[in-house]
């Protein structure tokens, strides 16, 4: 049993019992959390497709983890004129556990 949730700008396949990081999401560590936006579903034999969403579809999850990823560098120069600039970022990310899917 699977399904497929958006969040965060992006879409994630999901099972029971897995873990995964998102986008940061508000909410303290073990506190829950439900995605409505469930844009497809399987039960191992049937189908289900949203047009865009699925109705009276919900992922219920629980957060793991609030944290930031680790440290990309964006360098930038150009040959021979002494143009260069070094920045760093990193990204909040929520990890959650999920813990059922209900149709």
């Amino acid at each position: 049993m699977y399904a497929v949730v958006a969040t965060g700008g992006k879409q994630y396949r999901v099972q029971t019992g897995e873990t995964l990081r998102i986008e940061k999401i508000p909410g303290e560590v073990g506190s829950s959390v439900a995605f409505d936006q469930i844009l497809l579903y399987s039960d191992g034999e049937n189908l289900s497709v949203g047009k865009p969403v699925l109705e009276n579809a919900k992922v219920n999850a629980r957060i793991v983890e609030q944290d930031r990823g680790n440290k990309i560098i964006v360098f930038k120069f150009k040959r021979r004129k002494g143009y260069r600039k070094k920045q760093g970022h990193r990204q909040d990310y929520t990890a959650v556990k999920i813990d059922s899917i209900e149709v």
